[in-house]
């Protein structure tokens, strides 16, 4: 009970978030986010009608279908996002705009959403719409990827926009905000903290794994190779470091051997001591 109320909470933060996106940025400039909000802002601006309304009415046949092809838990977490999202627009929609601006309009905005997203997310839950649909496909069993289908269905409604509102530049600008609301999940999915793999090879490796840990107290682990064309065994120096330490770490292998090999990757994410716990 304690974590469904929690993520009732998030969820419906999550919403007055993007709510306040969409209201803030988007609508009044025509961009679309993609999605039914996408749809619904093309029926807000052909019928007149709350967006708000607009979302609760082309997401009823999806949640029919979904009380009957998902899960019960995720349908009733659907219908709490829709309701508190179209709740929290209906309020927000006459508020009066932050930018008149498209481009700003679409960064914003695409920031705002995909912030909001990413909480809904966290929280398993979803506001309906593609979504949703996608879930029920899958419930199918139909051989197609969600983020194919996710994809060409935003495609589809974003062409939608562009021919309502008869401009080329909505469906450029909305395309933007698209992919700023990607990168937005993936940061605060996989967060900022990127840290660096160093892959060293050397034949002094004891001494450059001991002064690493003296001077960065960081810890290395040795892998055993092979080098193909000589066909020497290799001892390869494993250090994961934060992205400021990795200046020191080649700063303390130069002077013990110039000739040493190193590859530095990026990490998404570490666990561990000295990292996340």
């Amino acid at each position: 009970m304690k974590k469904y109320i929690i993520e009732s909470i998030q969820t419906i933060v999550g919403c007055a978030i993007m709510a306040a996106g969409i209201s803030l940025f988007l609508l009044p400039n025509q961009l679309s986010a993609g999605g039914f909000t996408g749809l619904a802002t093309v029926l807000y601006y052909l019928f007149k009608v709350s967006i708000g309304n607009i979302m609760i009415i082309i997401n009823i046949p999806l949640f029919i279908l979904a009380f009957f092809r998902i899960g019960k838990e995720f349908f009733f977490k659907a219908i709490l996002g829709t309701a508190a999202l179209s709740f929290f627009l209906n309020i927000m929609e006459n508020l009066k705009p932050l930018t008149g601006d498209r481009f700003l309009a679409c960064i914003y905005g695409g920031i705002v959403v995909g912030v909001g997203t990413a909480i809904i997310l966290k929280a398993e839950a979803s506001t309906g719409g593609t979504e949703l649909l996608t879930n029920i496909i899958k419930s199918y069993h139909i051989g197609i990827r969600t983020s194919s289908l996710i994809m060409t269905l935003d495609i589809i409604i974003v062409a939608i926009n562009m021919l309502f509102f008869g401009e080329i530049e909505i469906g450029l600008y909305s395309a933007i905000t698209i992919y700023i609301m990607g990168k937005m999940l993936d940061i605060l999915f996989e967060g900022i903290y990127f840290t660096k793999i160093l892959y060293i090879i050397s034949d002094k490796y004891q001494e450059i794994a001991q002064k690493i840990g003296e001077d960065i107290e960081r810890g290395v682990t040795g892998l055993y190779g092979k080098g193909m064309y000589t066909q020497d065994d290799k001892m390869v120096l494993l250090c994961v470091t934060s992205r400021r330490q990795v200046i020191r770490v080649r700063n303390i292998i130069k002077p013990i051997d110039p000739k040493a090999f190193i590859v530095i990757n990026n990490a998404r994410e570490v666990f561990g001591k000295g990292f996340k716990e």
